[in-house]
């Protein structure tokens, strides 16, 4: 069973799991920086053998609760390899091919804008050259932006949606984010975050955390050359908070209705909510 306990000094803590590195406030942001640009380039492969190639459900239900549609300013925030803004971008162009080119839906669709905001320039490397060959290089509904989740360069209520996947839980301070999220969103708008969560179920919880830090660790090592980013990685799912406690920051941040389903008992949890 894995247990913690909390240090504090003056004025900054670090938060230390049993058996896990500790990494204090400062450093974290650094430490983050340097995983992701160890495993950019092979990011989306160990995504699909992690999950054995569950997330790309799990995106899809993601972009399938936003409902996306022709004009909207959509952040996609720590989306660096653009697996979330292609869907979204998909389902747009959906809609447009189902509206029979009617010249208004041209004219909305001239006026989309998908910002993939990533802090990792490598992530951004990835995405723009995975846009490059799908023939989307030069599509101006795609604006890639490296910037910070917790302090983001977008005009207040300028955004009709938000969307966070497998990112939150690496920031330094989670309320900063959600603040930030709170405050670029249009009234009306919708947040959401897709992210590794608790399961709490007996016995798939032993099973999960056996193949958590036993199974990615050892695949980071073999596909990517890079075990220590991957038992970070790992570590970083046990230190994020529940799903209830997120719930509540959420909704502490100022968004209402907020609620979460879990996927795979727990493994993946979509939270949502609306500033109105």
């Amino acid at each position: 069973m894995l247990c913690f306990f909390v240090t504090f000094t003056r004025h900054k803590f670090c938060v230390k799991f049993s058996g896990f590195k500790e990494v204090r406030e400062e450093e974290k942001s650094q430490m983050v920086g340097k995983v992701f640009s160890n495993v950019a380039s092979n990011y989306d492969l160990m995504n699909d053998f992690m999950s054995a190639g569950l997330h790309r459900l799990w995106k899809d239900r993601l972009v399938s609760k936003l409902s996306p549609f022709p004009g909207m300013k959509h952040l996609d925030v720590a989306g660096g390899t653009g697996d979330v803004a292609f869907r979204i971008l998909e389902s747009i162009n959906s809609i447009r091919r189902r509206a029979l080119q009617d010249p208004i839906n041209d004219d909305l669709q001239e006026e989309t804008r998908i910002y993939v905001c990533d802090i990792n320039q490598n992530m951004l490397n990835v995405g723009k050259n995975r846009a490059l060959e799908r023939g989307l290089g030069e599509d101006k509904s795609l604006v890639w932006v490296q910037g910070d989740a917790e302090a983001l360069s977008f005009e207040d209520n300028s955004m009709d949606g938000y969307t966070i996947a497998f990112g939150i839980r690496n920031v330094t301070h989670i309320e900063k984010v959600l603040t930030e999220a709170y405050r670029v969103l249009k009234r009306g708008g919708r947040f959401l975050s897709l992210e590794l969560s608790h399961v709490e179920i007996p016995v798939f919880k032993e099973l999960y955390d056996l193949y958590s830090f036993s199974v990615i660790p050892r695949l980071g090592e073999v596909v990517a050359g890079d075990r220590e980013s991957y038992q970070y990685l790992v570590e970083s799912i046990r230190r994020f908070p529940p799903q209830e406690k997120f719930a509540s920051m959420i909704a502490d941040a100022g968004f209402q209705k907020v609620e979460y389903e879990n996927l795979v008992g727990g493994v993946v949890a979509i939270h949502s909510g609306l500033k109105i």
